[in-house]
């Protein structure tokens, strides 16, 4: 089958999800969570053939950090679905009721957005959270991942595919997959097909997907993320968070890249910190004044502002003040998350307020950016953007919506002219009879 026919079959797959009810959407996604539990062994055996390729091909380390598959994991994707199943139906929600005129009543209400094409790096487990959260917000998907993860996504997709055509009624093409650059490049011409694209990866291949398509890009790029650890910051907090942020997994995109740090607390906290990164492996770079303060600190390339590591490496900078580091952050982030470490409430305030990022926290490590961990269920990806969906991506920011308009024969002429009906224009309860 052609990418063309595949997407083709997806769009006729989406206006059915379109009409599927809560109970039959529910049953398709326990039906998928119970094909991954009873097949472990056949997927970690081909991800195991995933880890020996990357291996010979010299993957990054990061993108095999990122694969490596067991049975833990299998289940932990299996439990992902069944939480998704158990979020609230995101289609055929209220948004609002107006009343036009007496008897001309304006509803608008959420609707699936149609085909998701979805591009991601490695990750295995991605595959199952981004079926799972298209299916139930009634979308069908085809799917994309990394050459280095091209056995166990097939196998995931067949055993998911399968389970979604035993039961009648749910088309088997609302979950497709791709496994080539050619046909991404033909997945990026499908705008008769295709709603939306969704890339995981570097700013890079982001932008190479926006320059290719006429398609909607839903980015989701680089995460420099910085922690700004402020003049009044309980220190004990701030080390933790710190740490956290780095070394909790440090292949992640919301993975701490920048450590801030005020110049009034840095000589209290650098030399200790630094230490305990340095025990852990971390590679450290820095401004000139993090580096009088810390011993045999190498001194940081202007380019190492705006690099994403996703490795054990970390740049740390003495700032002025809460203004200077508001002002870096939002020259040289990526506008995906950024926490600041303090106990003043009109600080933070204010840095929460003017920080120009997708997720913003205060006294807590950026690794909580997180569908899951926002209690999502799961996510298609974080994005950057500023478009209908903004950070962590679940449910909600699969759909959208659309205007019903309920009449009882009135014509634009009777509202037309000097002699016209004027509007009412009157809101209503969104449970008002109609």
């Amino acid at each position: 089958m052609t990418v063309t026919e595949m997407a083709a079959s997806a769009k006729k797959a989406a206006l059915v999800l379109a009409r599927l009810d809560t109970a039959t959407k529910n049953r398709a996604l326990a039906a998928m969570a119970q094909a991954l539990e009873q097949n472990i062994d056949a997927i970690v055996e081909a991800n195991r053939r995933d880890l020996e390729f990357s291996k010979n091909e010299n993957i990054a380390a990061p993108l095999i950090a990122r694969l490596a598959v067991d049975a833990l994991k299998v289940n932990s994707m299996a439990q992902g679905i069944q939480s998704v199943a158990g979020l609230a139906d995101p289609v055929g929600r209220v948004q609002g009721t107006t009343e036009l005129d007496k008897d001309l009543v304006l509803r608008r209400v959420s609707c699936p957005i149609g085909v998701i094409g979805a591009i991601f790096e490695s990750r295995p487990d991605a595959v199952p959270q981004i079926a799972s959260l298209c299916l139930k917000s009634g979308n069908a998907v085809i799917l994309k991942g990394g050459r280095e993860a091209q056995h166990s996504n097939k196998v995931i997709v067949d055993l998911m595919r399968q389970a979604i055509a035993s039961l009648p009624g749910v088309p088997e093409a609302a979950v497709q997959l791709i496994e080539t650059r050619a046909e991404v490049a033909e997945m990026l011409q499908q705008d008769r097909y295709i709603n939306l694209v969704v890339p995981r990866g570097s700013n890079e291949f982001v932008r190479y997907v926006q320059e290719h398509t006429k398609i909607p890009v839903l980015g989701h790029s680089e995460g420099i993320c910085h922690v700004y650890i402020d003049e009044h910051a309980d220190v004990e907090k701030a080390r933790a968070i710190a740490l956290d942020a780095k070394l909790q997994y440090a292949a992640a995109c919301n993975a701490l890249e920048t450590l801030l740090v005020h110049e009034r607390i840095a000589p209290r906290l650098l030399p200790d910190l630094a230490r305990q990164y340095r025990d852990k492996g971390v590679e450290l770079v820095g401004d000139l004044r993090a580096c009088s303060l810390v011993p045999d600190l190498h001194k940081a390339a202007d380019t190492e502002w705006d690099t994403e590591y996703n490795d054990l490496k970390l740049a740390i900078k003495v700032v002025d003040d809460r203004g200077a580091a508001i002002e870096h952050i939002n020259e040289h982030g990526s506008g995906h998350t950024d926490t600041i470490v303090t106990e003043n409430r009109e600080v933070a305030e204010q840095f929460m307020n003017e920080v120009d990022s997708a997720s913003v926290m205060w006294n807590a490590s950026t690794r909580f950016a997180d569908g899951f961990r926002f209690g999502l269920g799961a996510e298609i990806g974080i994005s950057t953007n500023k478009t209908h969906a903004r950070g962590p991506v679940g449910l909600e920011g699969l759909v959208i919506y659309k205007y019903k308009l309920f009449g009882c024969g009135q014509t634009v002429a009777d509202y037309s002219g000097e002699t016209g009906r004027p509007f009412t224009h009157r809101p209503l309860s969104d449970d008002t009879p109609l």
